[in-house]
């Protein structure tokens, strides 16, 4: 089994910055990539950033290229999410994912919130 907590949420005003945490907990053995979804209220969940766990390659959804940034501590099993230039669209739930596997996120934390005030 495997838990993730995530923290670093909060209210910051727009064009600034935040970085969120998801500490690992558990077997985490099989980690073979971890990402970041956020959920606005009334939209469904969506993709925000990847990485593998491993390589480190990443993948990011277009509206937040050059703005963020995934990053992993593999000694901490931590994950990051440093987000710059804050915008009021990118108010959400940010949630943090684990997949055994390619094209799945099989355990996922809370959730944390983040508000950008325009």
């Amino acid at each position: 089994q495997v838990q993730l907590v995530e923290s670093g949420g909060g209210l910051v005003q727009a064009g600034g910055s935040l970085r969120l945490s998801c500490a690992v907990s558990g077997d985490s053995s099989l980690n073979f990539h971890m990402a970041w979804f956020r959920q606005a209220p009334g939209k469904e969940r969506e993709f925000v950033a990847r990485i593998a766990w491993r390589g480190g390659s990443t993948y990011y959804e277009d509206s937040v290229k050059g703005r963020f940034t995934i990053s992993r501590d593999n000694t901490k099993n931590t994950l990051y999410l440093q987000m710059n230039s804050l915008k009021p669209e990118d108010t959400a739930v940010y949630y943090c994912t684990y997949g055994t596997k390619s094209a799945a996120y099989d355990y996922w934390g809370q959730g944390t919130q983040v508000t950008v005030s325009s």
